[in-house]
């Protein structure tokens, strides 16, 4: 009996020995993941304006449409995933019409990866576009196929993707390695980190001239109300 005792607290010394080992273990793990990944220092950086290629963001550029050198910026942080980014697509574009050789209009990627598995797949897919030119083509072509891909498996979404990169003429097989390259996957984290100092939590939130739009405001871009929008607008190019 003193025999069959004893393996057993050994055994269980043994187990609280093994568990301890391997949460220690982790522990080192993610302090060491944290040591060699630091956070991404976005400090110093004018989120207002059109942000230049760096080493920081891949060398990728912010994407601009409309008028550039503009005094007016209307900047959106937006989720490819996002049905209300989705809804909204179609209203900015409409915007961007009207308003193409007056305001500049950038988008930067804000992917919510814990509820959006096919979000930040989807912002490669753009940015892979954007290294052959095709950025906005690919931008529009997301939001108005949403549907095809959002709950698609990862294979079915590559296949998806590949489709799409095919009908706008992009070399697939660049458009694959760009995909999956460090550059890309900056550009990505440099957006969101960006978007985290400007404090953005949720998609789509729009920026106008340094000042946040109001819930009302972006609401009403996803409806397709845009006159708050346009009022706020039209005020600042005066």
């Amino acid at each position: 009996m003193e025999t069959i005792i004893g393996g057993i607290l050994m055994t269980k010394i043994g187990w609280i020995i093994f568990i301890t080992a391997v949460v220690v273990g982790l522990g080192s793990l993610i302090a060491w993941a944290r040591i060699s990944n630091p956070p991404l220092d976005v400090s110093g950086i004018d989120a207002n304006v059109a942000i230049s290629a760096s080493e920081k963001n891949g060398n990728i550029a912010d994407h601009v449409t409309g008028k550039v050198d503009s005094k007016v910026v209307l900047i959106e942080y937006g989720d490819y995933q996002c049905p209300g980014c989705g809804s909204a697509a179609p209203y900015v574009q409409q915007l961007m019409e009207e308003y193409n050789d007056k305001i500049a209009f950038i988008f930067r990627n804000f992917p919510l990866t814990s509820i959006h598995p096919n979000a930040k797949a989807a912002a490669a897919t753009a940015e892979a576009a954007g290294l052959q030119g095709k950025y906005w083509e690919m931008n529009h072509h997301l939001y108005q196929a949403q549907s095809e891909w959002s709950s698609a498996s990862v294979k079915d979404r590559t296949n998806t993707f590949n489709g799409y990169a095919s009908s706008l003429g992009l070399d697939l097989k660049k458009f694959e390695q760009d995909i999956a390259s460090a550059e890309v996957a900056k550009k990505i984290n440099f957006d969101q980190a960006i978007g985290k100092r400007e404090s953005v939590s949720a998609t789509p939130t729009f920026v106008l001239n340094g000042k946040k739009v109001s819930e009302e405001t972006a609401d009403g871009i996803t409806k397709g109300n845009l006159d708050a929008i346009k009022k706020e607008i039209d005020a600042l190019l005066k």
